[in-house]
């Protein structure tokens, strides 16, 4: 199933911004910063990435029940193992 790139916004500003913590986070080893420190920012880029990764299935989930035929070959258990694997 192809997602509407239009609708598809929001997750590629989410996936940049956390595209922009991972360098900072590089730069926070880089200069030697705190363990905490960096845990802390490490914990927000990976909720950010779930979250685009969520909204990516949602985004299909609603594709499918407004459009089952542009669904192609994705099956509700196919969408449930997606979903599944971010868990």
């Amino acid at each position: 199933m192809e997602l509407d790139p239009t609708e598809m916004q929001a997750v590629v500003k989410r996936l940049r911004r956390a595209q922009g913590q991972i360098g900072g986070i590089l730069k926070m080893i880089e200069d030697g910063r705190e363990c905490q420190d960096v845990v802390t920012q490490l914990a927000a880029v990976s909720k950010a990435v779930d979250r685009a990764g969520f909204a990516v299935i949602a985004l299909g989930l609603r594709q499918c029940l407004s459009d089952p035929e542009t669904a192609g070959t994705m099956d509700v258990e196919q969408m449930e193992k997606l979903f599944l694997s971010l868990a």
